[in-house]
């Protein structure tokens, strides 16, 4: 059952006694900015994947007539069409190579900075791990002696 409330007019015109209005509770507006963070997060999220979705359709869509008419306007079209399917694949496989080699260096960086900052905080707690840093940095040189001694040449 709801409280009886007095009467309320914007423009004082109506009621001798107009209502009082309510203030709303500083722990309401707690609760709802974590709401609408959580549901526009997952929006955003929702549309970007489904635009980067939409433009990997459109490319492979976009190749594969290409390739349909390279193939179909010659006797050469077959040939360089394998071409340019060998050479995409080339690419692709020297863009992998870069990123690890990206992954490696910036693995280490992150090992050492953490050796860094752990050693400073050894100053204040001695019983703090400063080797900790070195499970991202051994993973930055497993990345980096795949790459350059055990990965396949690119052709």
């Amino acid at each position: 059952m709801q409280p009886v409330s007095q009467s309320c007019c914007p423009t004082g015109r109506m009621g001798k006694n107009p209502g009082k209005e309510e203030i709303m509770h500083p722990g309401v507006i707690d609760v709802f900015v974590p709401i609408v963070g959580s549901v526009s997060m997952f929006t955003f999220l929702t549309f970007a994947v489904w635009f980067g979705d939409r433009r990997k359709e459109r490319e492979a869509f976009y190749k594969s007539e290409t390739l349909r008419r390279i193939t179909e306007s010659s006797g050469e079209g077959a040939k360089e069409a394998i071409d340019l399917l060998r050479e995409e694949s080339r690419l692709g496989r020297i863009k992998k190579r870069e990123g690890m080699k990206i992954g490696g260096l910036i693995c280490i960086a992150v090992g050492a900075g953490m050796m860094f900052f752990i050693g400073q905080m050894h100053t204040t707690d001695p019983d703090a791990p400063v080797f900790l840093g070195l499970i991202p940095a051994f993973v930055g040189v497993a990345l980096l002696i795949y790459v350059f001694f055990m990965a396949g040449p690119v052709e």
